[in-house]
């Protein structure tokens, strides 16, 4: 499938941060009875992912089929005590491209798997930019003052049966580069084709969800390296050269390719009013020098970008006129869209793109700092050739993988 289509007959739920994200999942795995899919580029098994792990182990327990996978990068070094105890309750456990003794050295490990989903029941999913850490705690800067800014979905309708078939296919490319019998596999793959409800059986009694007539058009984005490589990028222009009067984007990792640039670009010189949430503190290298001449570049042509302040901002959403919006794990980078396996819900239900506008806009108002070409162009030289040549790292970077941006 090239493009995403837009279907009818969706819940949509918004989920600021762990705080609100957690207790949903532990909600819906308690009231599993057939299956649990749960993907993430970070586990941390401390503090407030705590209960989560303790439902999976629950629910593994009273013979809920549960599988759990992280990636190698994100997730280095599994607790082991934690491993142990959730296989021991018959939790799957497995680790996405583990990076082994030659780590990243080698440029195909650098497509890793930073998508955040979980499906429960073929019925009920998540997906967005959460990771399965505590919302105070940060893998670069440490603990943190105030809760970290993110968001995701919990959905119900049609595109879960998606996001699970999506998982079922990385899952057993896990398995079989752990090299599992073939026979295995297949005798695996028709119990779970088996055991699949049928539709008429799905329940829309999601918990957490208003009840009402599911009516939201929604359609799930990945991006892999076969047959999904541009859908997300591809969104985004679609809805950036449909633009009208407001786009408001909030991301971690802002540095997008010339023709997202460009859409931008354009959209400001129209009369939209561009304005991008940023993350405001310094976690890598890359990702902070070399977003600094995209950001001269954009802010000369009358894009606006603010820096979010109280805390880490790890949102990746978007929202054009209050009409469209999207919610998931992809950044506007390379890593993002270029290499990293990401999941992203698009949807033009209104009540829930003018719940995140209002959101955003809140921020840029009461918790961001405006960034300025005069500012960036004032800082010391020695900052500046940073840029440069963190930019020209990352353009070297990605030559070297076969990529162009």
């Amino acid at each position: 499938m090239a493009r995403a289509v837009l279907r009818p007959g969706h819940r949509l739920r918004l989920l600021q941060g762990g705080a609100a994200l957690f207790p949903a999942l532990v909600q819906a795995i308690e009231r599993a009875r057939r299956t649990v899919y749960l993907e993430t580029y970070i586990l941390d098994c401390a503090d407030a992912v705590l209960p989560v792990l303790l439902a999976l182990e629950r629910a593994a327990r009273r013979g809920v089929a549960v599988r759990l996978l992280a990636d190698g990068v994100g997730t280095p070094h599994w607790p082991r005590p934690w491993w142990e105890r959730l296989t021991r309750a018959g939790v799957a456990c497995a680790v996405y491209a583990p990076l082994g003794r030659v780590g990243l050295l080698i440029p195909s490990r650098w497509r890793r798997l930073h998508r955040k989903l979980c499906v429960v029941d073929g019925a009920v999913g998540f997906c967005g930019g959460i990771n399965l850490i505590d919302d105070r705690n940060d893998v670069a800067l440490g603990r943190l003052a105030w809760p970290r800014l993110d968001f995701a979905l919990q959905v119900s309708g049609p595109l879960v049966a998606e996001m699970q078939e999506a998982m079922e296919r990385v899952w057993w490319r896990v398995q079989a580069v752990q090299r599992v019998r073939q026979r295995a596999l297949r005798a695996a793959w028709q119990a779970w084709r088996s055991g699949w409800p049928d539709d008429d059986r799905t329940t829309w009694g999601t918990p957490g969800l208003r009840r009402r007539v599911p009516h939201a058009r929604a359609a799930l984005l990945l991006r892999d390296n076969v047959r999904h490589r541009h859908d997300i990028e591809r969104a985004y222009l679609k809805a950036l050269a449909t633009a009208r009067h407001e786009v408001l984007l909030a991301h971690a990792y802002f540095i997008p390719g010339r023709r997202l640039r460009q859409a931008l670009v354009r959209a400001a010189q129209r009369g939209v009013r561009v304005r991008v949430l940023l993350q405001g503190r310094y976690e890598h290298f890359l990702q902070y020098h070399a977003a600094r001449p995209v950001h001269h570049y954009l802010l000369q042509r009358g894009v606006e970008l603010y820096e979010y302040t109280p805390s880490a901002l790890h949102a990746k959403v978007a929202v054009v006129d209050g009409r469209w919006a999207t919610v998931g794990s992809s950044n506007l980078d390379p890593l993002s869209l270029l290499l990293a396996r990401e999941a992203n819900i698009v949807t033009t239900d209104r009540a829930l793109a003018l719940q995140l506008q209002r959101h955003l806009r809140h921020l840029l108002h009461t918790a961001a700092r405006a960034l300025s070409v005069q500012a960036l162009r004032q800082r010391p030289w020695h900052q500046r050739a940073l840029d440069w040549l963190a930019f020209g790292t990352m353009r070297a970077v990605l030559w070297l993988s076969g990529h162009r941006y």
